[in-house]
Parts: structure tokens; C-alpha cells; sequence
């Protein structure tokens, strides 16, 4: 799994890095993996857009602790959306996971999404709603958790895929009000499970 110290930087470089890598969700009954292909960076109390602008509050103060651990919450009273902490303790920032490409475990993805057999991976985990629901990640049971914990039931994995720089795009933020056209969201380049926007070679 990834080490805490690969969550320690600031959220743009977190961002880039988490990439390619691995996402492991363990049930009872099945392990769930897809790999990351688009993420989106929040830089804290200096970021309008981040939760964590307002400072600490009860709500935000996973995204102030150690990095590494999931800061999960709802959108329109319904979707989960996954963040993984970074920065040191002390200082919030955090990562949003925006797209996935199933790797395994895809009947059960699609069960969870309420899907008939056979879906596009892009129906099941094309954005941080979809992802959560697929992977059945929930705001009450995850948010908190620790994802350098080899005991956790969600876990980052690097299996040595490759990710070069040409492979690299970035665009502006989608799905916020407020600063939105900062340079902060990243995909590997061409991906189908991507969301749809004008991206750039980094």
C-alpha cells in the first residue's frame, strides 16, 4: 500500500501522484480494485473552492490530522464523494478522487450502481459519486478511515504501473463555484473513464 508519506505534500503534487495508482476496497464477500485516472487537488485554508477555507470545524477536521486518511462527504444530501488528507498534521488540504477504471470485482461495482450486467466501466466509476456508489463507500463508514492501515477495509496500492509525463493532463476544476479556473485537476490523458472537459498536456 502506499505509505503516509506519500500524502505528505501539498495536494497538487499528492494529485499527480496518486494517478495510476491502485484503489482497494475489501468487503465481506469480494475485493473491489480499479485504478485512479482523474483526481482533483484542494489547498486548504488558502483555497476557496476546499471545505477547509473556513478553518477548522468538526466537519473538516479529518483534512487536519495526519495525511492519508479519507474525508468523505455528501453532496445534495445523496452522493458520496472520496478525499484522501494530505499536507502535514496541522495543515489541511486534500484530494478528491474524481474517476476510476474497474479492475476487478466489476459484478459487484455493478450491483452496487443498480446496473445491468455488462455497463461501460465509465457508467460504473466516471465520477466521484459514481465511484463511491460502485465501491459502496459511504460518508458514515469511511469517512476517518486510514488508508495506510493494513488493516483497512480501503487502501491505495501501487502495482508499478507506469504513468510518463506525456500520459499527464490537467484543466481546470469542475463542479465548484469558486475558483474553478485554477489549474488543479488532473487525468491521465485520453482515459474513457475520464470526465469530459479541455484538457492539457502537464
Amino acid at each position: 500500500m502506499l505509505p503516509r508519506s506519500a500524502y505528505i505534500d501539498s495536494p497538487d503534487v499528492v494529485a499527480r501522484r496518486l494517478l495510476g495508482k491502485l484503489l482497494v476496497r475489501s468487503t465481506e464477500s469480494a475485493t473491489l480494485i480499479a485504478r485512479i485516472v482523474e483526481t482533483e487537488a484542494y489547498l486548504g485554508t488558502d483555497d476557496p473552492a476546499a471545505h477547509a477555507f473556513a478553518g477548522r470545524t468538526a466537519r473538516t477536521e479529518v483534512l487536519f490530522g495526519a495525511p492519508g486518511h479519507a474525508y468523505v462527504y455528501t453532496i445534495y444530501g445523496i452522493y458520496a464523494c472520496l478525499n484522501v488528507s494530505c499536507e502535514p498534521e496541522g495543515h489541511a488540504g486534500c484530494v478528491l478522487i474524481r474517476a476510476l477504471e474497474p479492475i476487478a470485482g466489476l459484478p459487484e461495482m455493478t450491483a452496487n450502481r443498480g446496473l445491468a450486467a455488462g455497463a461501460r466501466p465509465a457508467a460504473l466509476t466516471a465520477g466521484p459519486g459514481r465511484l463511491c456508489r460502485a465501491l459502496d463507500i459511504t460518508r458514515a463508514e469511511f469517512n476517518g478511515i486510514d488508508l495506510t492501515d493494513a488493516s483497512s477495509t480501503l487502501q491505495a496500492r501501487d502495482d508499478g504501473f507506469a504513468v510518463r509525463d506525456r500520459d499527464l493532463a490537467i484543466t481546470g476544476r469542475i463542479g465548484v463555484n469558486k475558483a474553478s479556473e485554477r489549474p488543479l485537476r488532473f487525468a491521465l490523458m485520453g482515459h474513457p473513464c475520464v470526465s469530459k472537459g479541455k484538457f492539457h498536456k502537464l
